[in-house]
């Protein structure tokens, strides 16, 4: 009873990391304390250059094309600008949906959404920042209520604007920041969305795909079709592989059909208990921790052995055992009963916070041993 008490509580919270909510739970939301507009007070922020990219020049003067992305040689379109002096790995972080309001992609005037916007942000920020140093951009995120769309053309075109900006932040990075540096990406929902878009567009060579210890792309589905048509996109098969996507979305054993994972669709999964990507079950005995933060990224509920989890081998979709659909409920009427995408990070926390730990430590051994090879 305590449990699920909590839960109801914390529901709000976990809702402002996904965009996921239904109007009751909406409007619950709106009476519990606002996340601060602001970035955080440790954040450090990029230096307003004299010159810009020539692309960004551009983009600047041509502000009334409402497809021209975003600036991001100006501090205020970053959420997130290098924090985490001394690490070796930099962390490319693509926040996902919060934007609730009836319009068709967010507004960057809008100070309370880019309040939720990194506040969502700092609730993943543990699952990286020991191990990488931080970037995050402000985007104009496509609202929630286009994933309601059956216009596939309308919804694309809004997904587009959202991705100008992805990318325009993600070339100011490389050309400013990034000097040779490893990198991970990471993304949930729409952010895991953008994940897959930089890869398709920018790891198609050698060089950026050396530079890759990972693609965390969390709550949205790696497709068969994907992953033919870009050679770059390269599903995890273990623990500890490199250059390659993490990526499982959750749902109840008896849920057959989600909009991340549709009938007939098949994704590529792994397990992030076990790290199996066949139907072998994973004990919640291996999970070592499920972690529900708030805004500002501190746990405020922490369940060793919450759930164990499978692989659908059929659809690709990770089954989520030992907890019911009614405990942690699917929030939003786009999900059915059963559908746990709200939870993908929660649930896993300290696995993935672990694996990513793992998984730069291996990179960065294969590239000591590599430099001493030479």
């Amino acid at each position: 009873m305590k449990n699920r008490l909590w839960i109801a509580m914390a529901l709000t919270v976990v809702l402002m990391t996904t965009g996921c909510a239904g109007k009751g739970a909406q409007n619950q939301a709106q009476d519990q304390a606002q996340p601060e507009a602001e970035a955080p007070a440790d954040q450090a922020q990029p230096e307003v250059q004299d010159q810009a990219q020539p692309e960004a020049q551009e983009q600047t003067q041509e502000q009334a094309e409402p497809t021209a992305a975003l600036d991001y040689s100006i501090e205020e379109n970053w959420a997130y600008y290098s924090i985490g002096d001394g690490k070796d790995v930099d962390l490319f972080l693509i926040c996902p949906t919060v934007d609730m309001l009836d319009e068709e992609n967010m507004s960057m005037e809008n100070e309370v959404m880019r309040g939720h916007f990194t506040g969502a942000l700092n609730m993943e920020r543990g699952i990286y920042e020991d191990s990488t140093r931080m970037f995050a951009p402000f985007y104009r995120q496509m609202a929630m209520n286009g994933y309601k769309l059956e216009d596939k053309e309308e919804r694309d075109r809004r997904l587009q604007l959202a991705y100008n900006d992805v990318s325009a932040s993600f070339a100011y990075y490389l050309a400013n920041e990034n000097d040779g540096r490893p990198m991970i990406l990471a993304g949930f929902s729409q952010g895991s969305d953008m994940v897959y878009r930089l890869m398709e567009e920018y790891f198609g060579t050698e060089e950026m795909q050396e530079k890759l210890v990972a693609a965390y792309a969390i709550g949205w589905a790696c497709t068969e079709e994907m992953v033919e048509k870009y050679p770059q996109v390269v599903p995890a098969k273990s623990e500890d592989d490199i250059g390659v996507v993490i990526s499982f979305d959750c749902e109840a054993p008896e849920v057959t059909e989600t909009i991340i994972n549709p009938a007939g669709q098949k994704a590529y999964s792994i397990n992030p208990l076990n790290w199996k990507t066949d139907s072998t079950p994973a004990d919640k005995s291996l999970n070592i921790g499920a972690c529900f933060t708030n805004s500002k990224g501190a746990i405020k509920n922490e369940m060793e052995g919450l759930c164990g989890c499978y692989i659908d081998e059929e659809r690709g979709a990770l089954k989520v055992t030992d907890v019911l659909p009614e405990a942690y409920p699917a929030v939003i009427d786009v999900f059915p009963e059963g559908a746990y995408h709200v939870y993908d990070y929660q649930f896993f926390f300290r696995n993935l916070q672990e694996n990513v730990k793992h998984r730069v430590e291996i990179y960065m051994e294969q590239v000591a041993a590599a430099e001493q090879a030479a």
